[in-house]
């Protein structure tokens, strides 16, 4: 493979990159916002109905906190996706990976809305829950690593930050479509209805997003990039020996760690922002549900429309000031942010959460490209994946847990210890931001593996 700054010298003419590069973009987009739909549902459900469903018998916040616990891990299971789709996706290539993804993703959550709940079945209910929650993160942990570098391997070098963020830009749609179900159905329905059958809805209505998602997802082609190292292997023999994991752990151990770092105050940040501003306003400040799933509505917009301007502008400035700012941005607002949850006016808390996923998104819309350019072709998958997975167990899987047990008793909470948490978090995302090398508008044409092949 060449160097970093070697040209983009066989890549499809670029008279046909425009219309190839949008559609692999929005196959990767519909994709990972109907799984990020399915798995922020279930955080969702788990600040609202979970703990009274399948954890009756235990006090409310302890029941929350249970549930909070599948919900844990579900990001348990994600390295492991990342392990297993990443392997394959870099042995057998990254579109057939994508959707057996969304088809896992699909059908475990279909099953979370049919199950029984304790009431109904006992110990058994949140047993079921628990399975078909690994079965969500298994199937994210496969995800992600596939629709970023479908997108990056096909753009051009110049404007990778761009379209790789659209893939970003899936989260915050995913979230949008889940907290905008579940405000209808606040809105319409009471809550001895939600809580009775209405929070079924959201998951059932998954099978059509994982319709749609499959039919886009079967019509774009395998990643050039992709393709020429797997020919260049196939060229060198070396594809009977290659074992992707074992090549990220040999040749990538550095920048597996940079990853890791760089996601933890962006992962645990936007779990702080979400899903714990729900159980405070609920659970600690007594307000109502209502205007904070509004407020988090309109903030997935604010979020969605953010993100790929940022990533276009990390392609001019860089990875690094942008993501730099954005850990100093999110440590500062955990401050106040507690604050205007608690006020509960409704203007205040749509300031929190807006302003609070603005400055996650200086962070999270340049990752996908930042990690993508870390990693050689023959183990992007794999090491992309990994690197953004193994980090979600201690940032997002742990951040609801840890910020409900700093938060304490119902009556006093201690929003000081959880904004302490966010600025240690974010501290530790600066020093592996300023370790790793700016990597913006460099090729994704190299790998030492190939090279030593």
């Amino acid at each position: 493979m060449s160097n970093l700054n070697t040209p983009d010298v066989s890549s499809p003419p670029m008279s046909k990159r425009p219309v190839s590069v949008v559609r692999v973009v929005f196959a990767s987009l519909v994709g990972t916002a109907v799984e990020w739909y399915d798995f922020f549902l279930y955080g969702s459900a788990a600040a609202l109905v979970f703990g009274k469903l399948f954890f009756p018998e235990s006090e409310p916040v302890t029941a929350t906190l249970l549930a909070f616990g599948t919900y844990a891990l579900g990001f348990v299971a994600r390295p492991l996706g990342g392990i297993v789709f990443g392997h394959f996706g870099d042995k057998v290539g990254r579109k057939k990976m994508l959707v057996f993804s969304l088809m896992m993703m699909g059908l475990s959550t279909i099953a979370i809305g049919l199950l029984p709940t304790y009431a109904t079945i006992g110990l058994a209910a949140p047993l079921l829950l628990l399975a078909c929650r690994l079965l969500q993160g298994f199937a994210v942990g496969g995800e992600w690593g596939g629709a970023v570098l479908m997108v990056a391997e096909h753009g051009k070098d110049t404007h990778r930050g761009f379209w790789s963020s659209w893939v970003q830009a899936g989260v915050p749609l995913g979230n949008l479509l889940a907290t905008g179900v579940l405000w209808l159905l606040a809105m319409m329905q009471s809550d001895d209805a939600f809580n009775a059958w209405g929070w079924r809805i959201p998951f059932l209505l998954s099978a059509v997003l994982v319709g749609v998602g499959l039919w886009v997802r079967l019509q774009i082609e395998e990643s050039p990039v992709y393709a020429e190292a797997r020919a260049e292997m196939s060229h060198k023999k070396a594809e009977a020996n290659h074992m992707p994991l074992l090549e990220v752990i040999r040749k990538y151990p550095r920048e597996v760690l940079v990853a890791m770092g760089m996601r933890l105050a962006e992962n645990i940040s936007y779990y702080i922002f979400t899903i714990i501003s729900i159980t405070y306003l609920v659970d600690y400040a007594g307000g109502e549900k209502g205007p904070i799933l509004q407020a988090l509505l309109l903030a997935s917009v604010v979020h969605f429309v953010a993100i790929p301007i940022i990533g276009a502008l990390s392609d001019r400035v860089g990875r690094r000031p942008l993501y730099i700012i954005g850990a100093i941005g999110v440590a500062a607002w955990s401050w106040v942010f507690f604050d205007l949850i608690g006020s509960k006016d409704d203007t205040k808390i749509i300031l929190a959460v807006v302003v609070g996923l603005l400055l996650h998104a200086l962070m999270y819309a340049p990752q996908a490209a930042f990690f993508s350019e870390l990693f050689g072709t023959s183990v992007r998958y794999t090491g992309a994946s990994v690197g953004y997975q193994l980090a979600s167990i201690f940032a997002g899987a742990l951040a609801p847990i840890i910020a409900l047990k700093l938060l304490g008793d119902v009556e006093t909470p201690n929003t000081t210890a959880v904004a302490v948490y966010v600025t240690i978090a974010a501290v530790l995302t600066l020093a592996a931001v300023l370790t790793a090398k700016e990597t913006a508008r460099s090729s994704l044409r190299h790998d030492r593996v190939l090279d030593e092949a």
